[in-house]
């Protein structure tokens, strides 16, 4: 029933995962497979750090076709490593590897942090998550058991409508599933429960000024809502969700491998 109900915001998105991986890059990796409240069985992989490993850091793709292949395509995973950092990667309910589930995707990032804990004990646990990774993660974060130490929010949307607005149909699928589900559509409200965050140090926003769908006016309401200590790092000039894939890659790289640094201590 979920994948039917799903189509028409994530149908095109939820195709048969390809590994990016070259064989011999694939010997670094290990994979698991992790139940979660969001009915779901979660398909991740994770990998040690290289040098002397100073934490955890778990990615949450944003909405497209490679799903966790997105931050090993793109080099993410790669210079987290060298710096220092293991990395956990991981499919989204109904996304590449891992089975349908429900709309509680902020569920799946829970499941994993604690998967996390369990793999790495002793060791802080940071999160980047974009645009679909970013929005659900706000969600998750305002679990009182969430494990996460700090976290990058990259290009993430205020609310659901705010988002879904710019496709018509999906908008109004959207519209009657809120009219029967009104108690979880204020669950779900990214931006009124941006205050209600646990467990967190931190709070990096990365935001493009030319980002359309996601603009920095978003950025700037999650900053007045937020009672975490909290920095804006914006960009002049990218694509939604697609900073990496700009001028700005190696500065934008920087800022990630600056901001774990700092925080995960």
């Amino acid at each position: 029933m979920y994948k039917l109900i799903k189509k028409p915001f994530f149908g095109s998105y939820m195709v048969k995962w390809k590994n990016p991986l070259t064989e011999n890059e694939k010997m670094s990796w290990k994979q698991y497979t992790i139940k979660s409240k969001s009915n779901s069985e979660i398909t991740g992989l994770f990998a040690n750090g290289k040098n002397k490993i100073k934490g955890t850091v778990v990615l949450g793709h944003p909405m497209v076709k490679p799903a966790k292949g997105y931050f090993l395509k793109n080099g993410y995973t790669e210079i987290l490593r060298e710096n220092g950092y293991n990395v956990f990667v991981f499919d989204f309910n109904g996304f590449g590897e891992s089975k349908t589930g429900n709309f509680s995707f902020f569920y799946d990032i829970i499941a994993v942090g604690n998967k996390v804990k369990e793999i790495a004990p002793d060791l802080p646990i940071g999160y980047h998550g974009i645009s679909l990774g970013a929005m659900w993660s706000i969600i998750a974060f305002t679990e009182k058991n969430s494990p996460y130490n700090s976290a990058i929010i990259e290009s993430a949307p205020t609310t659901l409508d705010d988002y879904w607005i710019k496709y018509p149909f999906a908008y109004k699928v959207l519209k009657i599933m809120n009219y029967i589900f009104p108690k979880y559509k204020k669950k779900i409200n990214m931006l009124e429960r941006f205050s209600e965050m646990k467990n967190l140090k931190s709070i990096l926003l990365i935001y493009s000024k030319k980002d359309k769908i996601t603009p920095i006016s978003m950025a700037e309401k999650f900053m007045n809502k937020s009672t975490v200590p909290i920095e804006l790092y914006t960009v002049e000039n990218a694509k939604h969700a697609n900073i990496i894939g700009s001028s700005h890659k190696k500065e934008y790289l920087n800022k990630i491998i600056n901001y774990f640094n700092n925080q995960l201590k």
